[in-house]
């Protein structure tokens, strides 16, 4: 089984690509200048997001050096110990929904602290591959498009990211424990 998957993760995203480029040239497509248009189109997108993804990571910087986070988790921490989620894996759940590359970093010092094997690395794995960065999102991908009321969209992802988070507690608990 361990080889079969191997192969499959090896082989897979070429086989796409390679069924996706056959299949435009199948219908006449032209691939290459269509890839290059789409490759302009990307890096005006990128250029534009640039000044909100400066001001997403600004935001970060002065939440964790003003000492916000820490206050956070102090206060939520007695409610998260119902559920089982260690205190040391909720600043990392917290910071998924602001920055993908923060709270991977934090995910890498609570492995190197803790251990993979052990239930705070293994709760915080499964959290960081089931969270999203919400706010991240909103301010890059929403300020990049113009978008200026982001309705439910905020509260719908935090709520989601509250979910992700509960649930792979209670499951990695159960699976682990």
């Amino acid at each position: 089984m361990t080889h079969v998957l191997e192969l499959i993760s090896t082989w897979a995203i070429p086989v796409v690509v390679a069924v996706i480029v056959f299949y435009a040239l199948f219908k006449k497509v032209p691939v290459y200048s269509v890839f290059t248009e789409g490759a302009k189109e990307g890096f005006k997108t990128a250029v534009m997001i640039i000044p909100y993804l400066v001001a997403m990571l600004c935001a970060i910087g002065m939440f964790r050096a003003s000492g916000a986070m820490n206050w956070l988790v102090d206060a939520i921490n007695p409610v998260t110990k119902l559920i089982g989620l260690p205190g040391e894996v909720l600043p990392m759940g917290i910071m998924r929904s602001f920055s993908g590359g923060g709270a991977e970093g934090m995910l890498a010092d609570l492995l190197k602290e803790y251990g993979t094997t052990s239930q705070i690395g293994r709760i915080a794995s499964v959290a960081l591959g089931s969270t999203e960065t919400t706010f991240y999102i909103v301010a890059v991908y929403y300020g990049a498009i113009g978008v200026t009321n982001s309705r439910h969209s905020i509260a719908a992802g935090l709520l989601g990211d509250l979910a992700s988070l509960i649930a792979a507690t209670l499951i990695v608990n159960a699976m682990w424990f």
